[in-house]
C-alpha cells in the first residue's frame, strides 16, 4: 500500500493535482502544496485526516512549477513557522517570485489567475535548501522536466517523484511526459530515470495523480514516450497533429480517459517545451 494523496480538486475537477501528508520524526510534513485557489481544499483535506495547517512542520517541494509549489508564501503567511524545503536553484524564486509570475502569466495569459491564484513571496528565514538528507528520507536531483527538480524517497520505498515520474492517472496505467518549457531536456531526464531505477523505488507517489507501484514498466513507457515524442516534434510535427495524436495514443489504451490526462497535462503545454527543446538542439 502506498501512501494516499490528498486530491485538491483543482478547478473542480478530481485527480488533477494532488500533494502528500508524510509522516516524519519532527511531525507530519505536506510533499508539494499545490496552488494558492486550492488551499481552502488543502486545509479541509487535513481536516478529515484530523490535521490542522498549524500541525504541518514542514513542506518538502519537489519543484517551484505553480501546480507544485505556487500556495507555499500563502501557507507560510498564514502558519509562519513552516518550513520550506527547496533546492538551491528553486530557492530564490519562492523568496522572490516575481520572474516566476511574470513568466507564468505570459504562458498562461488572461486564465493565470483563475488557475493559479496569488504568488505569494515565502521569507529567505523559512527557506531550507535541501541536500541529500531531509527529515530523514533520501533527497536527490532529478532534472529533465525542471532543472531544479528534486525527490524523496523514504525508507519504506515510496519515492516521492513530483513530475520526475511523468504524469500517470489513478487507477489507469498509461503514463505520459508532461515536457512544458523552458527546461525540458530528454539526455538530463533519461539520467534521472537511470538514476531513480538505482535507487529501486517500490512505489512512485506521483503528483498527477496517485501511487504506481509496477515501477520498472511506469519508468520504461516513460522513457518510451519521451523518445518518440521528441522525435515526432523534432521531425516538425505542428501542434494541432501533435495534440490529436496523445488524444488518439490515450483513446486507444481503451481504459485511460484523455479528458483527465489532458486536465493534468495540457497538450499544448508539453508540445512547448518539445519544440523548444528541438530547436535548441538543432541550433
Amino acid at each position: 500500500m502506498g501512501p494516499d494523496p490528498i486530491d485538491l480538486h483543482h478547478q473542480g475537477a478530481e485527480r488533477v493535482i494532488g500533494c502528500y501528508v508524510l509522516e516524519t520524526a519532527e511531525g507530519p510534513a505536506l510533499f508539494d502544496c499545490g496552488p494558492s485557489t486550492c488551499v481552502d481544499r488543502l486545509k479541509a483535506q487535513l481536516g478529515r485526516r484530523g490535521l490542522e495547517l498549524t500541525d504541518l512542520r514542514h513542506l518538502l517541494l519537489s519543484h517551484i512549477h505553480l501546480d507544485h509549489a505556487g500556495a507555499a508564501g500563502v501557507l507560510v503567511r498564514e502558519h509562519p513557522s513552516l518550513q520550506v524545503h527547496v533546492s538551491e536553484i528553486g530557492a530564490p524564486h519562492l523568496i522572490d517570485p516575481a520572474r516566476l509570475e511574470a513568466s507564468a502569466r505570459r504562458l498562461y495569459g488572461d486564465t493565470y489567475d483563475v488557475l493559479w491564484g496569488e504568488l505569494a513571496p515565502v521569507p529567505e528565514a523559512n527557506i531550507r535548501v535541501v541536500g541529500d538528507r531531509v527529515l530523514g528520507l533520501d533527497c536527490f536531483p532529478t532534472p529533465g522536466h525542471a532543472r531544479h527538480h528534486v525527490s524523496y524517497l523514504d525508507e519504506g520505498g515510496t519515492l516521492y517523484a513530483g513530475d520526475a515520474a511523468g504524469v500517470r492517472i489513478s487507477p489507469y496505467r498509461f503514463v505520459l511526459p508532461p515536457t512544458p518549457p523552458p527546461d525540458f531536456d530528454l539526455e538530463i531526464w533519461n539520467r534521472t530515470l537511470d538514476e531513480i531505477e538505482r535507487r529501486q523505488p517500490a512505489r512512485l507517489a506521483l503528483i498527477h495523480f496517485g501511487t504506481a507501484a509496477d515501477v520498472a514498466r511506469h519508468l520504461g513507457e516513460l522513457r518510451d514516450r519521451l523518445g518518440s515524442w521528441t522525435e515526432r516534434v523534432g521531425k516538425g510535427m505542428a501542434e494541432s497533429e501533435f495534440s490529436n495524436s496523445v488524444r488518439e495514443e490515450l483513446a486507444a489504451d481503451r481504459e485511460s480517459d484523455p479528458d483527465a490526462y489532458e486536465r493534468a497535462m495540457p497538450f499544448w503545454q508539453s508540445y512547448a517545451g518539445l519544440k523548444r527543446y528541438c530547436e535548441l538542439q538543432a541550433a
